[in-house]
């Protein structure tokens, strides 16, 4: 019996997170595609009623992922009716947050995967930049009314908060990690006209 549109939805959903959390911990060249169709629950058959390739899968799970709708360390943070100035802020708590730091798994794409982008394709490479801008505008948006060069210090901003968490992540020191979320941080939040920590 074939499926319903809905469980055929449900399912290409199951992949992509699937495929997105193995992704963000160990690359493109390290997760197969049986790997990415045991986390979903589905065999290898499966996985090409959706997508024809890997690399059209990663292009996907990067490229799909919004912040609105990601992990447990996203929701802690950020409060969706917020607007201007204090969701900006929030959003900055969120992204240099010990939980974020932490989640390998449901970490976003800019983060976890920018040596694999920058060795990608044009098809990979693209998706990276939907993430990128998606970011950037959230920033741009929140900025406060009438900034001039708003698009210029959101992308400022961005740098800022990926480049952190990167070099983060990067390190064998857990209290310059720590250093680093805390510093970018503070210069972000400065930048956006003072300090609003919910936590670190």
């Amino acid at each position: 019996m074939p499926h319903s549109p809905s469980q055929k939805a449900e399912t290409r959903k199951r992949i992509l997170r699937s495929a997105r959390h193995l992704f963000n911990r160990r690359g493109l060249a390290g997760v197969t595609i049986d790997e990415i169709t045991a986390d979903a629950g589905l065999t290898r058959g499966g996985f090409y009623k959706h997508f024809n390739t890997k690399e059209e899968l990663y292009a996907e799970a990067i490229g799909q992922f919004n912040c609105d709708d990601a992990e447990t360390w996203w929701h802690h943070h950020v409060d969706r009716s917020a607007q201007g100035p204090r969701r900006a802020k929030m959003i900055v708590n969120a992204y240099l947050s010990k939980e974020h730091f932490d989640d390998r798994d449901g970490t976003c794409p800019m983060v976890g995967l920018p040596s694999d982008a920058a060795r990608a394709g044009e098809p990979i490479k693209a998706a990276y930049r939907q993430v990128l801008a998606r970011m950037t505008r959230a920033f741009e948006t929140n900025l406060p009314p009438g900034e001039p060069s708003a698009r210029q210090r959101a992308l400022v901003l961005v740098a800022l908060c990926v480049g952190g968490m990167v070099l983060a992540r990067a390190i064998d020191d857990s209290d310059l990690a720590e250093d680093l979320r805390n510093a970018a941080r503070t210069q972000v939040l400065a930048a956006l006209g003072g300090e609003d920590r919910i936590d670190v």
